[in-house]
């Protein structure tokens, strides 16, 4: 998927997270994937090609985001993978309309910290309609001094982090990359918190 020609990049935590799918891709035919901030799409492309039913999604304000999902697609030989704009913190029509989900998938999309709101509301949004629903989530620590703890108590979430090195991604050289071992990277699942606090 990478793709230096037309200026399509793979983030890191992209190859995290695709790499955590790889290694349990036996538990995705017949899920409902939907990818949020997509980009060029690793992680649902991992997943189609998997067997899942995959949604792929990026803001609608970023029609060059959209069309590098759809370009990813094409060539990846994924030409039915639906991709919708969704914009973080805007409940739209598209989100309303949106199927049911099994599995959220997110690689780098806690990179701006006021973005983090309107993405965990987003994502609240789609565990409430999806109860049993999880968030796959890949991000690079970026300063020491920011955390969703907070935001994930006062949304309702619950965090498990996930380690790298149980799905063999603490490796410096990664599908072929020399990327991952340079960052910290981190992977946690999300889902709703329960009333009884668990």
């Amino acid at each position: 998927v990478l793709d230096s020609q037309y200026g399509m990049y793979v983030w890191p935590c992209a190859v995290v997270l695709a790499q955590y799918l790889w290694v349990h891709r036996r538990s995705l035919p017949g899920k409902r994937v939907l990818e949020v901030g997509a980009g060029v799409s690793l992680p649902g492309v991992v997943a189609a090609k998997c067997g899942a039913e995959v949604i792929l999604s990026d803001s609608e304000e970023l029609p060059q985001c959209l069309h590098n999902c759809r370009r990813s697609c094409l060539m990846n030989h994924l030409p039915h993978v639906p991709v919708i704009g969704l914009t973080w913190g805007r409940v739209s029509p598209e989100l309303l309309s949106l199927a049911p989900v099994d599995i959220i998938l997110g690689s780098d999309v806690f990179f701006d910290p006021k973005d983090f709101e309107d993405i965990l509301t987003t994502i609240y949004f789609l565990l409430e309609k999806n109860p049993h629903a999880q968030f796959w989530t890949t991000y690079q620590v970026r300063s020491a001094d920011w955390s969703i703890e907070a935001l994930l108590c006062k949304w309702k979430l619950k965090n498990v982090r996930i380690p790298l090195h149980s799905f063999s991604a603490d490796k410096e050289h990664l599908a072929s990359s020399s990327l991952p071992g340079r960052h910290t990277i981190e992977m946690m699942i999300i889902s709703l918190a329960r009333s009884d606090g668990t």
